[in-house]
C-alpha cells in the first residue's frame, strides 16, 4: 500500500520524528476522510486537484489559519510526490498549487541577559534530574540542535579530545559542531553521576532518565518551558527558541551566515536567513546609538 510505504520512506529514508510522522499521518487520514464523505472517493491516489482545492475550502471555511492549511497541503504534497518517485502516478495534482499568504512569522529569541539567567542565576536540583535538565539546556544554546537530534544523541557522539559533538540530523546528515569547554565540563559531571547511580544502566544513549530510559521530546519542551518561564516574559518558549537564540546570538556577535548554515544543520542558506531578522534589529539599535547623526542635541 504506497500510504505504508510512504510512512516508512518518512521513517527510513528521511530520518524524520515521530511527531513529524505522525502530523504527517493526520493530514492524509483527514484528506481521506473529506474525499470519502464529499466525493465518495477511498483513495487519495485517485483525486484530481478540484477535489483537493475544495478540502482546502473546506479547511478555510472552518476558520483554520492560511499556516496550518499550508502545512497540511504540504504533507498531501509530499505524498503525491512520493507517489511520483516510485511511479504509483504520472501527474501530482498539486504539482501547481500555490501556497495561501501568510504573515511573516517572527520568533523572539532569549536575550543573552535571559539566557545568563538560566544558566548561570537559577538554581538546578543537585540530583540526577537537576543535572540532566541544565545539560538539556545548554546543549541547546552551545550547539543549536534540533529537539529530536538532541534526543538521540549518543555518548560516543561527544569526543572531548577533539572538543566536537557529532550530530545526526535530517536525511541521516552528519555534522560537527564544537564542544565548549563549559558544555563539555556539564557533560563530565552528568556522566559522572550517571555512573555513580544504582538505578541508572550506562548506555550508547548519553541522555537518560534515572529510570534508565531515554529522555523524550515532551521531557525536553517541559524542561524549556519550565525554566524560561521563570525568566522570561516572551510568548514562544520552546526548543526551537533555544534553536534559534544559538544562532541569533552568533550572527549578533559578527559569524558568518555559511557558518552558521552549518552549525545548524540546514541544507540551504535560504533557511539559515531567517535568523537575520533580529541581527539586523539589533544592528539598527547599535546604529541608531552610536552614529553622530542620531545623537540628541544638548
Amino acid at each position: 500500500m504506497p500510504f505504508q510505504k510512504f510512512i516508512e520512506y518518512l521513517q527510513l529514508e528521511k530520518n524524520y520524528s515521530k511527531y513529524t510522522i505522525t502530523a504527517y499521518q493526520n493530514d492524509l487520514s483527514s484528506f481521506l476522510e473529506f474525499c470519502k464523505l464529499t466525493f465518495n472517493e477511498s483513495s487519495v491516489d485517485r483525486v484530481h486537484y478540484t477535489q483537493a482545492r475544495s478540502w482546502i475550502v473546506s479547511m478555510v471555511n472552518q476558520g483554520l489559519s492560511n499556516r496550518s492549511i499550508n502545512r497540511k497541503v504540504a504533507s498531501l504534497k509530499a505524498y503525491y510526490k512520493f507517489l511520483l518517485k516510485i511511479k504509483e502516478i504520472e501527474i501530482n495534482p498539486l504539482a501547481k498549487h500555490k501556497a495561501l499568504k501568510t504573515a511573516k512569522k517572527i520568533e523572539v529569541p532569549f536575550s543573552v541577559r535571559e539566557m545568563k539567567q538560566v544558566l548561570e542565576e537559577m538554581k538546578f536540583d543537585d540530583g540526577h534530574d537537576g543535572i540532566l535538565e541544565k545539560l538539556v539546556i545548554e546543549l541547546f544554546y552551545a550547539t543549536g540542535m534540533r529537539r529530536s537530534e538532541l534526543v538521540n544523541l549518543k555518548t560516543n557522539d561527544v569526543d572531548f579530545a577533539n572538543s566536537t559533538i557529532k550530530v545526526l540530523g535530517k536525511r541521516n546528515k552528519e555534522r560537527y559542531v564544537p564542544l565548549l569547554s563549559s558544555l563539555g565540563k556539564t557533560i563530565r559531571e552528568y556522566l559522572v553521576h550517571r555512573e555513580n547511580a544504582s538505578t541508572i544502566e550506562s548506555g550508547d544513549i548519553l541522555l537518560i532518565l534515572k529510570n534508565g530510559h531515554k529522555i523524550n521530546e515532551t521531557f525536553v519542551y517541559r524542561t524549556i518551558n519550565n525554566y524560561f518561564s521563570k525568566a522570561s516574559t516572551k510568548i514562544k518558549k520552546s526548543p526551537h527558541i533555544l534553536r534559534h537564540t544559538f544562532a541569533t546570538h552568533l550572527l549578533n556577535e559578527g559569524a558568518d551566515l555559511n557558518s552558521v548554515k552549518e552549525l545548524l544543520g540546514h541544507s540551504s542558506l535560504a533557511s539559515t536567513q531567517v535568523y537575520t531578522h533580529n541581527s539586523i534589529a539589533e544592528l539598527k539599535k547599535q546604529y541608531g546609538l552610536a552614529h553622530p547623526r542620531n545623537q540628541k542635541k544638548s
